[in-house]
């Protein structure tokens, strides 16, 4: 994998015109997205409300609908701040009725590895969050690093000074770590494109959409994921 697309992430459709919430519209936008140069798919799943859920049923249709439209890995989110009960939110996980391709564990969490552990249980890839060196250390401190399908170094710091610095922080703390799990290389709104351009520079994986950056690197506003892919894929690939 080298560009994953990030759909929605948790913003809300007033955020952009062309945010996808619904598995309709969360399809369709997947198939842009892999045109233009995605290789794999992130996405929030969203209830009949709108809101963010992990209910079995949401989970399937929304699998269901990307999967019926694109031949790409497909991922999803486990959060805390959805159910910020690790206990539920195992459970939740467990009467799945149809599990996605991985999920992203963020190991700043607590119940991080509880979570995680009932993904690899069915037989989920876990890509594990990393936001910045100390979420590395409970990652190897839960005995899961070798079982995990990727690594996410996301340094969420807005300034990117800061953020540059999280990032060797977290290189130095993933040195030797689960070296057959690969890395991904993103960051978030202002740090969106250098981060993107330091994972090219590094030879890492990234992602891009409008999980990330609702802008393209010029600062104009971008009109959909399609979009954000294209310009991520030329940038990596160059």
């Amino acid at each position: 994998m080298r560009l994953q697309a990030c759909l929605n992430g948790a913003r809300r459709p007033a955020d952009h015109p062309r945010l996808p919430v619904t598995p309709g519209a969360l399809a369709e936008a997947a198939v842009a997205a892999v045109a233009a140069g995605a290789d794999a798919l992130h996405v929030h799943v969203r209830g009949d409300d709108g809101a963010e859920s992990y209910e079995p049923a949401a989970v399937a249709a929304t699998l269901g609908a990307l999967r019926a439209a694109v031949d790409v890995p497909v991922g999803v989110s486990t959060g805390a701040w959805v159910v910020p009960d690790p206990v539920a939110r195992a459970d939740l996980i467990s009467r799945w009725t149809v599990v996605p391709d991985f999920a992203s564990v963020n190991f700043v969490e607590a119940g991080a590895a509880e979570v995680a552990s009932v993904l690899l249980e069915r037989g989920v890839g876990v890509e594990a969050g990393l936001w910045n060196a100390d979420a590395a250390r409970a990652l190897v401190a839960s005995g899961l690093a070798d079982r995990c399908v990727r690594l996410l170094l996301e340094p969420v710091d807005a300034d990117l000074g800061a953020a540059e610095a999280t990032l060797a922080a977290l290189l130095d703390a993933v040195d030797g770590v689960a070296p057959g799990a690969p890395r991904l290389l993103h960051g978030f709104g202002a740090t969106t494109w250098p981060i993107l351009r330091r994972a090219g520079a590094l030879g890492l994986a990234s992602r891009i959409g409008l999980e990330d950056t609702l802008t393209l690197p010029d600062g104009t506003p971008a009109p959909d994921n399609a979009a954000l892919v294209a310009v991520g894929r030329a940038l990596l690939d160059n």
